[in-house]
């Protein structure tokens, strides 16, 4: 069987997520300058894991992790119609299994979990020229909303 189940993660499963983070600071180290030397961390995995204002999921597939993401509940800006969102971050497919629709079925667990929230809005970041990530985005439903731009002095 290879089907895949979205599940809650657990602290059991830190080994795999931290090899996840690693992964996704790589994949982006290439579209971003200025990113200090190995070793750095992203998330505070633990933190997330017990924050009652997020979820950090898990992709299974034959008892083994193959991919992740969390949402964050986060404060709007006081001039949106909604006063808060879902954030989502941490979207990590494992190379061997990506093109399976690994990402649509985490996205569909956020929206769950987001409408059971209240939330009516999932908002993510992602850079502008990581076109693998943007097209995944699209494909579940994102549009580009607003660009960052930086100038280095």
């Amino acid at each position: 069987m290879n089907e895949v189940y979205i599940r809650p993660a657990t602290l059991n499963d830190l080994e795999a997520l931290l090899r996840f983070e690693q992964g996704v600071i790589a994949a982006e180290r290439p579209f971003d300058s200025t990113l200090r030397e190995d070793p750095i961390s992203y998330y505070n995995l633990p933190e997330l894991l017990a924050s009652p204002r997020a979820v950090l999921l898990v992709a299974e597939r034959r008892q083994q992790i193959v991919g992740s993401g969390y949402a964050r509940i986060q404060q709007a800006k006081a001039y949106h119609k909604h006063t808060e969102y879902a954030y989502l971050g941490f979207m990590y497919v494992e190379p061997g299994s990506r093109g399976q629709g690994i990402n649509g079925l985490l996205m569909e667990a956020f929206k769950q979990w987001a409408a059971a929230q209240g939330l009516t809005e999932l908002r993510l970041e992602v850079y502008a020229h990581n076109q693998p990530a943007l097209r995944a985005y699209e494909k579940a439903g994102f549009a580009a909303h607003m660009l960052e731009m930086r100038l280095s002095i």
